[in-house]
């Protein structure tokens, strides 16, 4: 579990904060998150072009015919909380009983190529105990690195 937070990404100023990379034009950057705990992330390559998943995320019913997100009697619809067309996507909580947890979703690739699509999982303080952790980042997984991968034909 890392502590992560509100994002940003700055030009590097203090390398005792950050993590980062070299950006395209070779200055660094890094993102921050402001204290907030990831208690899950995932990283897969999804088929379509990152604007198709940016739509499936933002619209999850745009195709009836295919439906994906399908959540269990304990959950609920996520909200948008933040968007960036095509590269970012935060949720808010599927969940009713965690209503901090937030789902991030960056979505990365070419425009008419595969898209890699990361998830991260982040609550507030306190963390849930493992056991909920563990089954919260199943969910995830499912919904996204199944049922909406399927819905790409993989």
């Amino acid at each position: 579990m890392t502590k992560r937070g509100i994002v940003r990404t700055i030009q590097l100023c203090d390398t005792s904060l950050l993590v980062g990379k070299a950006s395209a034009s070779g200055k660094r950057e890094a993102t921050i998150w402001f204290g907030v705990p990831e208690i899950g992330s995932r990283r897969r390559t999804q088929p379509p072009p990152p604007r198709i998943v940016y739509e499936a995320l933002t619209d999850p019913d745009r195709d009836p015919i295919r439906p994906w997100l399908i959540l269990h009697n304990d959950e609920q619809r996520p909200t948008i909380a933040e968007a960036t067309d095509p590269n970012l996507v935060v949720w808010t909580s599927i969940w009713p009983w965690r209503p901090d947890a937030r789902i991030r979703f960056d979505i990365v690739g070419p425009p008419h190529g595969a898209t890699t699509l990361s998830w991260t999982l982040i609550v507030d303080e306190p963390v849930p105990d493992g056991e909920t952790i563990v089954r919260m980042r199943k969910r995830m997984n499912e919904l996204i690195n199944a049922n909406l991968r399927f819905t790409f034909g993989q």
